[in-house]
């Protein structure tokens, strides 16, 4: 497995922010214009992902779903090869075969990517038990939301990994929007971590928009996984600024709830507390914010240059 970029200063994580937030973006606008399938975005959640996946090692695996670009970025995927892929491009990661909902990176340990919810749920206790029984090292990290822990495959997984001693850190991004519905009107518990103890498996609520408290708490989650063999469960309390698909107006959002969200940016919090802390300027921090736009301008020319699969390419990857 090669290694994966792994920041060790508030820098290189709000770096990492930049890139995600900025990727997303193109998106966003790419859409609005036509160029791009709409899909959907992880706009305000980037300290959750990023957090998450630079506690990582590189023997570790993903399973995540269909709010993935905050993973895979910080994982190292390339911008160029993920927005090739959303346009359908034979440069993408999967040529062209899976847009933006189904995504895998092999080399960099990212299983799967699934539009259907839950569904990484049932599967991680499938990928830690093959890592378990070939005495593999890493950690299967499965990404979730809280509309994924309204499923039954939650549950089940919960209680099969407890059962079975296995390695994996349960995270769930807790953006309080299930599609179109509150949490509040579908989820009974107003943190998905309370039931976690139900299946013998610690577990810990962070502020999903502070970027080094979750990266802080995902180390400590990893380190117990290592030493017990045994399941964690990591909620990160965050929230979807955009709208569920692209293009949404979020008309049945509460603009004040929304608003008080937008207030704690995430990428804005840490980009006050490096220049607070004279680690970056107002002029250094506007300036790796250009090199960032530079870089997706980069990767946004090379998808629309890539070419569409052929149609033979259709036949392959079908069992009948």
């Amino acid at each position: 497995m090669p290694q994966t970029p792994h920041p060790n200063d508030l820098t290189g994580l709000y770096a990492q922010m930049l890139l995600v937030r900025t990727y997303e973006n193109a998106i966003v606008a790419g859409s609005t214009a036509g160029k791009v399938p709409g899909t959907c975005t992880s706009v305000g959640q980037e300290a959750a992902a990023v957090g998450i996946v630079n506690a990582l090692s590189g023997d570790d695996l993903i399973l995540t779903n269909h709010r993935s670009a905050g993973h895979l970025l910080a994982r190292g995927a390339d911008p160029g090869r993920l927005l090739a892929e959303v346009m359908g491009r034979s440069d993408g990661y999967c040529q062209g075969m899976s847009g933006s909902l189904h995504i895998s990176v092999k080399e960099l340990g990212v299983v799967l990517t699934s539009t259907i919810v839950g569904a990484e749920l049932s599967m991680a206790t499938g990928v830690a038990l093959a890592q378990q029984m070939q005495g593999q090292l890493g950690i299967v990290a499965c990404f979730f939301g809280d509309g994924a822990a309204c499923e039954g495959s939650f549950h089940e997984s919960l209680n099969l990994a407890s059962l079975w001693n296995l390695p994996i850190l349960y995270v769930c991004e807790n953006n309080h929007w299930q599609a179109f519905v509150h949490r509040r009107e579908a989820n009974s518990r107003d943190h998905v971590a309370d039931w976690a103890a139900s299946y013998r498996i610690p577990a810990a609520t962070v502020d999903g928009n502070d970027v080094s408290a979750v990266l802080a708490a995902a180390r400590q989650a990893r380190e117990t996984i290592r030493e017990t063999g045994r399941p964690y469960l990591l909620e990160t309390l965050t929230y979807r600024t955009r709208g569920h698909f692209e293009p949404d107006d979020q008309a049945y959002v509460d603009p004040a709830e929304r608003n008080a969200w937008l207030a704690r940016d995430p990428i804005t919090l840490c980009r006050q507390q490096l220049i607070d802390s004279g680690r970056l300027t107002v002029a250094t921090a506007d300036a790796l914010a250009a090199r960032v736009e530079d870089r997706i301008a980069t990767a946004l020319a090379f998808a629309e240059n890539s070419p569409y699969p052929q149609p033979e390419q259709m036949l392959r990857h079908i069992y009948a």
